[in-house]
Order: C-alpha cells, then sequence, then structure tokens
C-alpha cells in the first residue's frame, strides 16, 4: 500500500484534472495513474504533488501541472514505437510519463544538479529506456531525422531549427512559444517535409535558457 493514499490522490487526480478537461487517450491516462508524481517533487511539497498546479523543484524550475503533461503527452499521438526527444528534464516526470508510452526517451537538461537528481530518481523508480544528457537543449546535436517526435518543456521564442532538423518527416514536436513569461502552446507537424503549426492553448513556462532560447536576464 502506497503511504498517505497517494494512489487514491491519483486516481482523483486523473478523473477530476484529466479526463473533465479532454484527455480521452486511455493509455496517456493510465500512465498518469500510475507513475508516482510525489516520488518527483521535493519532499516540502509532496503532499501537493496531486494538486492542480504547477510546483518548485529547485534552480527556479517547476514541476509542470498534471492537466499540462497529460495534454502535451496526448498531442504528441504516440502509438509506443517512437524515440521521443525531451528539451528539458527537470525533475523527471515528464520523461517518466513518456516512457511508458514509447520505446525510448533521450532527455535533455542544462542544470547539472537537475540532470543527476533525475537520473538518481528515475533510477530507483526502474525506467530504464530514458536517457539524461546535460547540455543546452536549444542545441541538439545529431543525425538528422533521428527522433519521431519531441516535446520543449521551455519556452521559446520560436521553435528551434536543431530541434526540427532531428525529427524525422512525419514527425511532431510540442513546445511553448512566445514571450518570456507568457506563450501559446504549439503542435508543429512535418507534413511532407513541411512543418505546419497548430495553436493549442495559452500556457506560462519557465524560458529555454540557451543559444535558440533565451539569454539569461533577458526579457
Amino acid at each position: 500500500m502506497e503511504m498517505k493514499g497517494y494512489r487514491k490522490q491519483r486516481e482523483r487526480m486523473v478523473r477530476l484534472q484529466l479526463k473533465n478537461r479532454g484527455i480521452v487517450d486511455e493509455r496517456v491516462l493510465a500512465v498518469m495513474q500510475a507513475v508516482p508524481r510525489h516520488c518527483f517533487v521535493p519532499d516540502l511539497y509532496r503532499d501537493m504533488a496531486y494538486a492542480d498546479a504547477p510546483l518548485p523543484i529547485g534552480h527556479r524550475q517547476t514541476i509542470s501541472q498534471p492537466y499540462i503533461v497529460a495534454l502535451m503527452t496526448q498531442l504528441l499521438e504516440l502509438n509506443g514505437r517512437e524515440r521521443v526527444l525531451e528539451v528539458g528534464t527537470g525533475s523527471g516526470y515528464q520523461a517518466a510519463i513518456l516512457s511508458r508510452l514509447v520505446k525510448q526517451v533521450v532527455t535533455l537538461e542544462r542544470i547539472p544538479a537537475l540532470a543527476h537528481q533525475a537520473r538518481s530518481v528515475l533510477s530507483e523508480l526502474g525506467y530504464i529506456n530514458i536517457e539524461v544528457v546535460d547540455g543546452d537543449g536549444s542545441v541538439v546535436s545529431g543525425v538528422s531525422g533521428l527522433f519521431d517526435a519531441a516535446m520543449v518543456t521551455a519556452a521559446a521564442p520560436s521553435l528551434p531549427d536543431p530541434i526540427k532538423d532531428v525529427v524525422k518527416e512525419g514527425g511532431q514536436i510540442v513546445i511553448p512559444v512566445g514571450r518570456r513569461y507568457s506563450q501559446s502552446l504549439q503542435r508543429w507537424k512535418n507534413v511532407n517535409g513541411a512543418w505546419q503549426c497548430e495553436e493549442i492553448a495559452p500556457v506560462a513556462f519557465v524560458p529555454l535558457i540557451g543559444r535558440f532560447g533565451w539569454e539569461t536576464g533577458e526579457e
């Protein structure tokens, strides 16, 4: 039995926060109910782990609210065979969700302490198909078309070209784009080699820091 009724809290989270807001992908709902979100938040906020809100994880970063995690995951329309890139590991929770739905997740984190902590938690929980990489997530190096899909969990002024380059034709990218503190969640699809953008919802994410994101202190 889980401590403090976390299982019941997850069931309530799925019912009230996700199903009631249009999350209909049964695989996504099942994973959101299974993954122990409370293991990815600091002890100070553990009792709030399943609240309908983002939570601080240190280093001026946050873990997104459950609905946003589920929405971004659902938007990728995953079938289980994909290799997915995540930019912005943070706590590792989003990577854990993705890992239950795809073949492999490669997740990038620019803050070494967060990358280390995420590796530790993911390893302890037995997630073996996730690779956590330290580095500037706005600059992705590798073979063109290396990934089937990508998710960016920090806000950028525009969709970085390096991320587009590593997603294969027919692939999708979900990313918050706009101003530093106010953005639109966008889904980009590569259709016959051309990228098409769909506006999803207004959001507010921490900024993507790096060469193709925001400079520190930039507005």
